[in-house]
């Protein structure tokens, strides 16, 4: 693992296709990760999605958790979590193939905005420069949300019920004992929720690539994608290797705060 790592830094400084000879660039490769708009529009990009990977797949898996949390075992149960989970398992190129046929101008989102009488609001998602991105991010919601939903399911389960009484006892509402006693019995599983989808929406790929393939125009453009592209396409090794590294550094430093914060006492 790390001679490949080591080499993507050294190639980081050099001017290579990938098969002729390479030639020094200094800090050539670095400066044009801030200088051209293409390069820093794919990583603002991706900070977009951490929305939507992020803070609304565990916002909502918190809800989720909790509200199933409170049903009594049984078939509906087990059918909730089934069906959150689904997405996790299946394979992100299947899930952006399927999303990308709901979203066609006569995909099934378009035909449920009609049949509600929302015709004017109907579009190619995926197409518009307006809302390309925030259609990859719901694409994004809909695959994490039920990895953050059973993984906060379990920490729920971990946390004593007499906590729960206790709060009960003192006059706690659910809302008070979700606060006081939920949240907090949550912090590693969050940690981890978080981490795990930060990491997946700074190096998307599979889902940007089959739906968009960064379009329209650079609206969907984001690191991984871009880095695919500057390589195979472009043959710019170097350029792409000095994307790469700074995609790791720049994982590495949103989610070692969050890692310090999950251990904490």
């Amino acid at each position: 693992m790390l001679f490949p790592m080591l080499q993507s830094v050294q190639y980081s400084f050099y001017d290579w296709d990938g098969i002729g000879p390479a030639t020094p660039a200094g800090l050539d490769n670095w400066k044009a990760i801030f200088t051209q708009p293409e390069l820093l529009q794919s990583v603002v990009h991706a900070f977009v999605l951490v929305l939507f990977y992020t803070v609304l797949p565990v916002g909502l898996g918190l809800v989720a958790a909790s509200l199933i949390r409170e049903l009594k075992p049984g078939a509906f149960s087990t059918t909730a979590r089934v069906v959150l989970f689904v997405p996790q398992v299946l394979p992100l190129v299947a899930a952006g193939i399927a999303w990308t046929w709901m979203y066609s101008s006569d995909g099934l989102v378009n035909q449920v905005m009609r049949a509600v009488g929302l015709d004017q609001y109907t579009r190619a998602w995926l197409g518009d420069f307006t809302f390309a991105l925030p259609a990859v991010g719901v694409i994004g919601v809909w695959v994490m949300l039920g990895f953050c939903t059973v993984l906060l399911l379990a920490g729920i389960g971990k946390i004593d019920p007499v906590l729960y009484e206790a709060a009960r006892l003192d006059g706690a509402g659910p809302v008070r004992e979700f606060f006081a006693v939920t949240l907090p019995g949550l912090r590693r599983e969050l940690a981890v929720c978080t981490t795990f989808t930060i990491i997946a929406a700074l190096a998307s790929f599979d889902v940007v690539q089959i739906a968009t393939q960064g379009g329209p125009g650079y609206q969907t453009m984001v690191p991984g994608v871009q880095i695919y592209r500057l390589t195979f396409l472009q043959q710019h090794v170097g350029q792409a290797s000095a994307l790469a590294v700074f995609l790791a550094v720049l994982v590495l430093v949103v989610i070692w705060p969050i890692q310090r914060l999950g251990r904490e006492k």
